[in-house]
């Protein structure tokens, strides 16, 4: 056990996730548990390097594992990626106390911890909190889970307008990189067809998808688009080609936009986010370090930065096939 470890410093960086609450709220009752003192840092890496902290005890999270966003904001931080001011943020730090780190965020964030450790051995451990599932080393990043259930919710209510007009819907969701969001809510919402970055459909292939579901006796369609689809440069172009190739359907799109990473989290992200935070204190408490905690199997485990930042979370590909089944 690490002896070191006297005062823990907690924020969340990059984009917000449902369960970043749940996350902090789990980092400073551990500490409060193990009678450590944590620091909350507003502004992520920003507000490190202006050295914007505030100290938290479990009161200070009462309230706020139903909440979504983060109480702690989160901000870009130019200034972070230069020498100049990650010294700033070092100095602060130890200013401050502070002797390790825990970060909750994505890729970008794991990437700013792994160096900051590089540079001043500070000891760091990370959270992943991202909606796009999209972090080598977890099965399940925070924010994931209700992501999935928000956009099912909204395209069932999408569904309701497409069956009454007898509309074509392109519905896209976020996924730049990776298509988890849009595989799964594609067959939980009942899609007829699903567009993710993995597997290029091309345009004859989506149009003889829609011939064969408008044969069938489909009056109305959905079709799910991740961002990072590589069809056509946005989910507008491909409206437009399907409107001059299929002139009998009527075709809207639907971009849902930032409305995936709000709202309260699942249970689920709550129970993950608690897990998460507690194996994060424990593991610094415990001398490790550089590492980010995640989901294999049903069991917290930990990911060293470095595989976390440069592996590649893959899809279930066998999804796909379950999906062209079901939209016979």
């Amino acid at each position: 056990m690490s002896d070191t470890i006297k005062k823990i410093g907690v924020f969340t960086s990059g984009g917000d996730s449902p369960g970043m609450n749940a996350a902090v709220r789990s980092v400073v009752r551990a500490c409060a548990y193990h009678q450590i003192e944590c620091i909350g840092i507003y502004r992520g890496y920003e507000g490190m390097i202006d050295g914007d902290f505030i100290e938290m005890d479990a009161r200070s999270v009462k309230g706020i594992i139903n909440k979504g966003g983060t109480v702690l904001k989160t901000a870009r931080s130019k200034a972070f990626r230069t020498k100049e001011g990650r010294a700033k943020a070092h100095e602060q730090l130890v200013k401050a106390g502070i002797n390790a780190l825990v970060v909750i965020g994505g890729d970008g964030s794991f990437t700013g911890a792994m160096i900051f450790n590089q540079e001043y051995n500070f000891p760091v451990m990370g959270i992943p909190g991202t909606i796009d599932n999209d972090i080598y080393g977890t099965t399940h990043t925070l924010g994931y889970d209700t992501a999935l259930n928000t956009v099912v919710e909204v395209i069932d209510k999408i569904r309701d307008t497409a069956s009454s007009h007898n509309r074509l819907f392109f519905v896209e969701v976020m996924g730049r990189d990776v298509g988890h969001i849009a595989l799964n809510v594609g067959i939980g919402a009942g899609a007829e067809e699903i567009l993710i970055p993995e597997e290029d459909l091309g345009l004859d292939r989506l149009l003889e998808s829609l011939r064969r579901s408008k044969q069938s006796g489909k009056s109305s369609s959905i079709v799910v688009v991740a961002e990072g689809d590589k069809i056509g440069k946005s989910v507008f172009e491909l409206k437009d080609y399907v409107e001059e190739n299929m002139s009998e359907y009527e075709v809207r799109v639907s971009v849902l936009g930032h409305l995936q990473r709000g709202g309260a989290p699942s249970c689920f992200d709550r129970v993950l986010a608690s897990r998460m935070g507690v194996k994060a204190v424990e593991s610094l408490i415990a001398g490790d370090s550089n590492y980010m905690v995640g989901l294999k199997n049903d069991i917290i485990q930990v990911t060293p930065f470095d595989q976390a930042v440069k592996g590649k979370s893959k899809v279930n590909m066998e999804l796909l096939r379950v999906s062209d089944i079901m939209s016979v």
